[in-house]
């Protein structure tokens, strides 16, 4: 039998499926499922940078859930894969296989987060919206997928100024991964490179992107 997620309840075994349906079409499409001491931590990359010149921000969308405290896990799966028991409303199964995507080696840090700012989530609503119609604006018909990235990481990875100059792809994870639901304050927290935005339905971490290329000449001796 193939293992399983064990919740404890249906409710939060269907949560994770739906988190997982969202996540099939962003980014890559994988899943990080991170278990330890009955709780599981889900996250997703909505946006992540290709190759060392790819400018895109990474993104990311994390769910926290309670589960069986006896689990431990760490581990990457398609999200696809991801499935609900057929003889168990509380359990998800897991694929057989495992994959090894590159945003999933860089993880965030567990503590020292400071708040520094507040966002409201119908400003994140409207920029995500604003987001998605740039890039439909900017796609040239029958655009290739190189094409398709490029305009991608020029759109999402700019500062907005209405997110405290955090990247627009900020309110493209809140918004693409549900996240907003109704009015409420985004507390906005950092710690090192990291910034962390926390609604009520999930947490959208942002890094990045990481700068590449030679440093400037310094002038040295007398």
């Amino acid at each position: 039998m193939s293992a399983r997620l064990l919740f404890p309840d249906p409710q939060a075994a269907a949560d994770l499926l739906t988190f997982a349906a969202r996540t099939i079409r962003l980014g890559d499409g994988a899943v990080r499922l991170r278990a330890d001491q009955g709780v599981l931590v889900a996250t997703a990359a909505p946006l992540s940078p290709r190759g060392l010149l790819d400018t895109t921000p990474t993104v990311l969308g994390l769910r926290v859930s309670a589960i069986d405290p006896e689990l431990e896990c760490d581990l990457v799966v398609e999200a696809s894969a991801l499935l609900p028991a057929p003889d168990d409303a509380s359990a998800v199964v897991l694929p057989d296989t495992a994959t090894s995507p590159a945003w999933a080696g860089i993880s965030p840090p567990r503590g020292g987060w400071e708040q520094t700012d507040a966002i409201d989530a119908a400003v994140l609503a409207s920029r995500a919206q604003y987001g998605v119609a740039a890039v439909a604006d900017a796609l040239p018909a029958d655009a290739g997928e190189d094409v398709v990235r490029l305009v991608r990481a020029q759109v999402w990875g700019q500062p907005d100024d209405a997110l405290g100059g955090l990247p627009l792809g900020t309110a493209f994870a809140a918004f693409a991964l549900g996240f907003i639901a109704g009015s409420e304050e985004a507390p906005v927290r950092r710690s090192g490179a990291w910034t962390r935005v926390s609604l009520s339905r999930g947490h959208v971490l942002v890094r990045g992107p990481v700068r590449s290329g030679l440093t400037a000449v310094r002038a040295t001796g007398s």
